[in-house]
């Protein structure tokens, strides 16, 4: 079943987001402040987050910025903050929408199922399966998983990752630069510079056990990176 996690502060509001998904047939859960929510990413795993600005002890921003750095989910912004500034710094944070209190229930659940069913898209490339020696790609059903004595080891990756690996192997050989790579790995690159490239990157290979030296993904001085292959 499809889980919402909704960080939200005022018990009357999580209450009608409760009432509101799960009358719409999503498991819902509730947490009450930033450090909570983010405990819960880890622990209850949700494919969408409704998150409101004004938290206590870790404010909305700073919440946001924490889920973009561990995940790839689409985030809705719920806050009384209506200002145009307040929604472009949401946008450019890596929210994927926005909506602001008091807002109808009706519209909220149909903004929140189309982020859903954007998120279930992955793209494709022409063949479902990329194999090299280093690492196996399952297009398909989204499965990584690398060469080890006795088997292969699956690697769990955020959809950013999994995009960022894909765009690799894609373009093997090649130097891509950081503006290449947020156009193909990020759905919404408008407001991100290359150090949210670097980070990825770095995470990336971290996961993939290819943080050294002789890494298939090296970065190239001042232009970008490229994966050099077997």
């Amino acid at each position: 079943m499809t889980k919402i996690l909704a960080v939200e502060d005022e018990p009357d509001i999580a209450a009608l987001l409760q009432r509101v998904f799960e009358r719409a047939g999503y498991e819902f859960v509730r947490r009450a402040d930033g450090p909570a929510g983010l405990r819960a990413l880890h622990e209850e795993r949700p494919d969408l987050v409704l998150l409101d600005v004004g938290l206590p002890g870790m404010d909305g921003w700073a919440v946001l910025e924490r889920i973009r750095d561990l995940a790839d989910l689409p985030v809705l912004m719920l806050t009384g903050h209506g200002m145009e500034s307040d929604k472009v710094r949401g946008l450019r944070g890596g929210a994927d929408d926005y909506v602001t209190k008091p807002f109808a229930p009706n519209e909220l659940l149909a903004r929140a199922e189309a982020l859903l069913r954007r998120a279930a898209h992955i793209p494709t490339a022409r063949d479902d399966r990329y194999v090299d020696g280093l690492v196996t790609i399952d297009r398909r059903s989204r499965l990584v998983t690398l060469p080890e004595p006795g088997g292969e080891r699956e690697v769990d990756l955020t959809n950013t990752e999994f995009r960022l690996l894909n765009t690799f192997v894609q373009h093997v050989g090649a130097v891509l630069t950081p503006a290449q790579l947020l156009a193909h790995a990020w759905d919404d690159p408008t407001g991100l510079g290359p150090e949210r490239v670097k980070f990825a990157v770095l995470r990336l290979r971290r996961k993939l056990g290819w943080d050294h030296d002789e890494s298939p993904i090296e970065a190239v001085r001042g232009a970008g990176y490229r994966y050099r292959g077997p």
